[in-house]
């Protein structure tokens, strides 16, 4: 007689990574940001009473900071399910050294999969749009890297930049980089899904259903905001060597209860 198979018993789960990861552009009313994890984390508590959480994540870190900063925190709280994503930020700069990126990934895959049950990497989404088109071998040479070290270190890899969803401008932010609530909703499915989880949302690869584009002068408003809101600060930051996550610290940084 077929059964069904045992459901997970996830007791406790760490997020490691950057903006992705810390939730930005999923914005609360509080003006703090939700985002994939903490969906996941909320899931998971309401399956696994007990259930512990920790977000290291902030945005606008770099993959060498999120292993000076992060690695070893994470290593040391010895969760179930450790989810690292990482890199992005690197491919975007316009001086990146794609060696010392891949070895640095590998540095924190090689010490977060022994602390861990289950590690988990993602292929990242990517959207749509001739800007992100510029960087495009670089990212896909950081996701080769993440399926080469999910093979040797037995870490799950979460395919988001292959989802028609994701690619889809309208589940991103205003700042084109960020996803929307919308967006992190489908990540967490993702997650969800391959940690084991029976499925509550069998179509989030799905494209939204097609609506008539944006008309020209909407478009060029929408180009002069993004220019002028994101683009240029973000231009700022780098020509100073700022960062937006200089002085910010991460939003759960301890392995703490969490209740769905």
């Amino acid at each position: 007689m077929q059964t069904n198979p045992v459901p997970p018993a996830h007791s406790s789960l760490v997020a490691v990574g950057d903006s992705f990861t810390e939730g930005m552009s999923d914005l609360l009313p509080d003006g703090s940001y939700r985002g994939w994890a903490d969906v996941l984390a909320t899931r998971m508590a309401a399956k696994n009473p007990g259930f512990r959480y920790a977000n290291l994540a902030v945005r606008g870190k770099l993959i060498a900071q999120i292993v000076a900063e992060q690695v070893d925190v994470a290593v040391a709280m010895r969760p179930d399910v450790i989810t690292l994503v990482g890199g992005l930020n690197d491919t975007l700069r316009p001086k990146c050294d794609m060696g010392r990126v891949r070895d640095l990934l590998t540095e924190a895959v090689e010490r977060l999969a022994p602390a861990c049950e289950q590690l988990v990497l993602m292929r990242s989404p990517g959207r749509q749009g001739p800007v992100l088109d510029r960087f495009r071998p670089r990212m896909e040479e950081l996701f080769a890297c993440v399926d080469e070290l999910a093979e040797r270190h037995g870490a799950l890899v979460v395919d988001l930049y292959g989802a028609p969803s994701l690619a889809d401008p309208r589940l991103w932010d205003v700042d084109r980089l960020h996803l929307t609530a919308e967006g992190h909703r489908r990540v967490a499915e993702a997650v969800w899904q391959t940690l084991g989880y029976d499925p509550e949302d069998t179509e989030w690869r799905t494209p939204i259903p097609a609506s008539a584009p944006p008309g020209w002068v909407t478009r060029r408003v929408a180009d002069v905001r993004f220019t002028r809101q994101h683009l240029l600060p973000w231009i700022g930051r780098r020509l100073s060597g700022r960062s937006s996550g200089d002085g910010r610290a991460p939003k759960r940084p301890e392995l703490l209860p969490f209740e769905a």
